[in-house]
């Protein structure tokens, strides 16, 4: 029996897979040394005609998201002694267990006119059972890579037992041209590169995207004025607008709160810089920081009750947290050298950071109150974390120095682990990762 999903509602994977008279596959995601667990995903089944190609597409991106992800390492197929040829066949164990196979992935494809299956079914191959039921997608042919990740975010939910990120989209700034003259526009593409497309031209310098919670809006600062100016896009009709243009002011690092009706953003005016709110349905504009330090790249808890946020109140630059509608704020930043664009996980538990010392650049996580400081990656200069949208990968720009030196995207998880390059057309900065799409 399958459970059929569509593309166009949201679905949770909870109770998807329960498991059939044996404990489950289980990969727990920790700090220690992470062996990837071998699993096999044959090409899928074609179930009708014209549907092989995209079958075979299909299981490559699901492999693709699952090893990189470094969780899993996928079974050789040259080393396959059972070969799947249909669907409903029955699982020949002991075949997969001869070549060391924990996880089987099997599915199969249909195509009729524009309308895409996708089928797929999760086998313990150790204890020799399914796990669970299986399930079903139904999408149009354009939307294959979306179905493929959704069936790698099923199969890495069931096994880690943690949300999945594969189907995610990140929004970047994409660079072109030379150092000393390079040229910025908005673009966005999934969460592997894939499916690029640009929201503006290059004319404008833009800066610091950021998705609403929806994933449907995008907040970021352009120069097209002259100044420094906020604006809202639409991501699916690229309809914008100027959210904040007083006189004499300039306004940047923008941040939807977790129900999308306010941004929160820094305005400097008069040589002071500040935290604000707008409230995006009444127009009403709050102030919640009033000292003469520098106060900028706020980001709310996932609550919306916190706000986290960089100031250099204490000489250097170091993070501070205050309730949602200002008032006293505690700094929590402990280690020495310069901490900022802090942003909180979609879990709660940390909060991710630039920092800066002793010459070098870092993307660190620490406790939302401050503890458990650690140093995820160094280099010449790494800034900017993003999180997927289940809080265990962090997405960053790494710049590489010299005149020629270029921008790119990395990705490295909570742990430390998996560092990263994401491809990008060309050099790339100032990512910020969707939500799951729905």
């Amino acid at each position: 029996m399958f459970r059929v999903l569509t593309l166009l509602l949201a679905f949770s994977f909870a109770g998807a897979f329960s498991p059939v008279g044996a404990a489950p596959l289980r990969i727990t995601i920790d700090e220690g040394q992470i062996e990837p667990m071998p699993i096999a995903v044959p090409d899928f089944i074609p179930e009708t005609q014209g549907a092989g190609e995209l079958a075979a597409q299909i299981s490559r991106v699901i492999v693709g998201d699952l090893e990189g992800s470094a969780l899993f390492r996928e079974i050789p197929r040259e080393a396959y002694i059972s070969q799947v040829t249909s669907f409903s066949s029955p699982i020949q164990y002991s075949d997969w267990r001869a070549i060391n196979t924990q996880a089987l992935v099997t599915g199969a494809v249909g195509v009729s006119g524009n309308q895409l299956t996708v089928k797929f079914r999760l086998f313990d191959v150790v204890t020799g059972q399914p796990q669970g039921e299986g399930l079903q997608f139904v999408g149009t042919t354009d939307s294959w890579r979306r179905m493929a990740h959704k069936v790698a975010d099923a199969v890495y939910s069931r096994i880690t037992g943690e949300g999945g990120y594969f189907d995610s989209r990140v929004v970047y700034v994409a660079e072109t041209g030379p150092k000393n003259d390079r040229r910025k526009r908005l673009a966005v593409m999934d969460y592997d590169g894939a499916n690029v497309q640009y929201l503006t031209g290059d004319s404008s310098l833009v800066l610091a995207p950021r998705f609403s919670p929806t994933g449907d809006r995008v907040l970021y600062t352009s120069y097209e004025t002259g100044f420094p100016r906020i604006y809202l896009l639409d991501v699916a009709s690229v309809g914008r607008k100027i959210l904040e243009n007083q006189e004499g002011s300039m306004s940047f690092a923008p941040r939807f709160s977790p129900d999308g009706n306010t941004v929160v953003y820094s305005l400097s005016r008069g040589g002071n810089t500040d935290i604000y709110t707008l409230n995006l349905s009444s127009g009403s504009v709050v102030r919640l920081t009033n000292t003469p330090a520098i106060e900028t790249a706020p980001s709310y808890s996932p609550d919306g009750s916190t706000i986290v946020f960089e100031s250099d109140r204490s000489g250097s630059p170091q993070l501070y947290v205050m309730p949602a509608n200002g008032g006293e704020a505690r700094r929590i930043s402990k280690g020495s050298g310069r901490y900022g664009t802090p942003v909180w996980s979609p879990r709660g538990d940390l909060i991710a950071f630039t920092k800066q010392n002793k010459g070098r650049f870092h993307i660190g996580v620490m406790r939302t109150d401050g503890s458990e400081e650690r140093l995820l990656t160094t280099s010449n200069l790494d800034e900017g974390p993003t999180w997927s949208p289940n809080g265990r990968v962090i997405m960053f720009t790494r710049e590489t120095s010299g005149a020629s030196g270029t921008s790119s995207l990395y990705s490295v998880d909570t742990t430390g682990r998996n560092l990263k390059r994401i491809t990008t057309q060309g050099a790339a900065s100032d990512p910020a990762w969707s939500p799951l799409l729905k």
